[in-house]
């Protein structure tokens, strides 16, 4: 127990130095908190620029909340518990395969460091996108997630800050599920993985902005605004009714298991869910709902 402890310890007074550091400092390119920021700024110029509902206002409805969440999520939320919870559910999972003269190498398939840095992060890449894919699936099929997933289907008016309005509990679901696929390939070096992770940030915010684009024929690889936004249609056909495009950066993986729909251009489609209008506005309310309405499918 004590060596739990200490793990939670070292990873608030770790991450606050982190996070100081990140702010203070900006001599490195892999600086996430500038980086989101960064990124932000950009689309949202793009989403100025280039509206695709027009009479959209640049201060959209929960413009404000939503910056909030993605600071919140992208930030706040590993130092209040994520990073403390990762780190020790990792170590516990590790001395569970001790006991059992284990280790998660034991599982390594493949050492990506063995390999040339293109072919290795272009692994990490697919791979931890497929079981992205398979987890945002998982969210909308499964009562229990769906009332955290609500959260981010609650957005009325789609913004580039709208990628990380969130609940907290999902990235915890994420992380899980994505935790053992990544560990069985390990040697990502941290730096490496910034590339992708800016990138996905990137794709991810042109998905929820305010644009009409699909890439042509690289709609077939790449999820994009006018696929997604189909994603966050309040009505959809009982065939469907649990949701399509589940696209995280890929589409790719909709097309290939047809869960692909855009049947036609979706600017004006209503967006969230059924019930909606009774979803809480504020913060606290919307991160207290799935506990006071785990019964609602």
């Amino acid at each position: 127990m004590q060596k739990y402890l200490e793990i939670i310890k070292n990873s608030y007074s770790g991450y606050w130095n982190y996070l100081k550091n990140e702010i203070i400092t900006i001599n490195h390119w892999d600086n996430y908190f500038y980086g989101l920021i960064l990124i932000s700024l950009l689309v949202w110029i793009l989403e100025i620029a280039f509206p695709w509902r027009k009479e959209q206002s640049i201060f959209r409805k929960d413009f404000w909340l939503d910056t909030f969440y993605m600071f919140f999520n992208f930030f706040l939320l590993n130092l209040i518990v994520l990073i403390a919870l990762s780190n020790t559910v990792a170590e516990f999972f590790n001395d569970i395969l001790a006991s059992f003269n284990l280790s998660i190498s034991s599982f390594q398939l493949l050492d990506v460091d063995k390999l040339p840095k293109v072919l290795g992060l272009f692994i990490f890449f697919i791979v931890a996108d497929f079981v992205q894919w398979n987890t945002h699936r998982l969210l909308h099929r499964i009562p229990f997630l769906w009332n955290f997933h609500k959260v981010h289907h609650s957005v009325k008016e789609m913004g580039f800050a709208a990628h990380l309005r969130y609940h907290w509990m999902e990235p915890v679901v994420y992380k899980t599920i994505l935790y053992i696929p990544l560990a069985i390939i390990g040697g990502f070096d941290a730096q490496d993985v910034a590339i992708i992770h800016f990138f996905n940030i990137t794709i991810g915010h042109l998905n929820h902005a305010n644009l009409g684009w699909d890439y042509s024929k690289l709609k077939y690889i790449f999820n994009n605004p006018k696929m997604h936004i189909w994603h966050h249609a309040k009505k959809l056909p009982n065939h469907v009714r649990y949701g399509v495009n589940y696209g995280i950066t890929l589409s790719l993986w909709d097309y290939l298991f047809k869960t692909n729909y855009i049947p036609h251009d979706g600017k004006d489609i209503e967006l969230g869910f059924k019930g909606d209008e009774k979803f809480p506005k504020d913060f606290i309310s919307q991160e207290l709902y799935p506990i006071k309405f785990k019964h609602e499918n």
